[in-house]
């Protein structure tokens, strides 16, 4: 089978198989491109009083006890806290999807907002489906979406490449002297 058939149909047919995938990941990706522009995806960071930390763990634990929509009761509440010296504040993710940013000195309440980032990561990566889906499904939807990529190209190429060799081969023909 020649190369610009194989690619034809290679490109085809891969399409229709990933054209489900392919969807959620471009709409994810999409959405998580635009997360620090969109408040509703992940909310802004403020920005508190000092930049050096100084607060216990203690009181972040208390400070976020006290927020009944974020729903912490203990640490294995917390998902993960994360702490941005720059702007004088850390943040603590629930597991409940709610981000709850403190000063990072006195663990003043600075805002408390659901974050949706991180459910549109799990989408985009395909784990919030099944954990085994982003190797079984995803991973080879991305692959071939490289390998249609690569056939795309190369049947973008081959009409260019034949004008070129017919402008070659006539412009040839033209400057040949006539047969004697």
């Amino acid at each position: 089978m020649k190369l610009h058939l194989f690619s034809r149909k290679t490109h085809y047919w891969a399409s229709i198989l990933v054209a489900a995938p392919v969807v959620v990941i471009l709409a994810s990706g999409i959405l998580l491109q635009l997360k620090k522009q969109v408040a509703w995806i992940q909310p802004p960071e403020r920005r508190g009083e000092s930049k050096e930390p100084g607060v216990s763990f203690n009181r972040i634990l208390a400070a976020c006890r006290r927020l009944p929509q974020a729903r912490i009761e203990s640490w294995s509440d917390v998902d993960r806290i994360d702490v941005r010296p720059s702007r004088g504040m850390l943040k603590v993710l629930a597991k409940s999807g709610w981000e709850v940013q403190l000063d990072s000195r006195s663990a003043e309440v600075l805002q408390v907002a659901y974050r949706r980032s991180d459910l549109i990561e799990a989408i985009h990566d395909g784990s919030w489906f099944h954990q085994q889906a982003r190797y079984w499904v995803f991973l080879p939807a991305g692959c071939t979406l490289l390998l249609m990529w690569l056939t795309g190209l190369y049947l973008f190429w081959v009409p260019i490449g034949a004008r070129r060799r017919r402008r070659r081969a006539t412009a040839e023909r033209l400057t040949r002297p006539p047969p004697a």
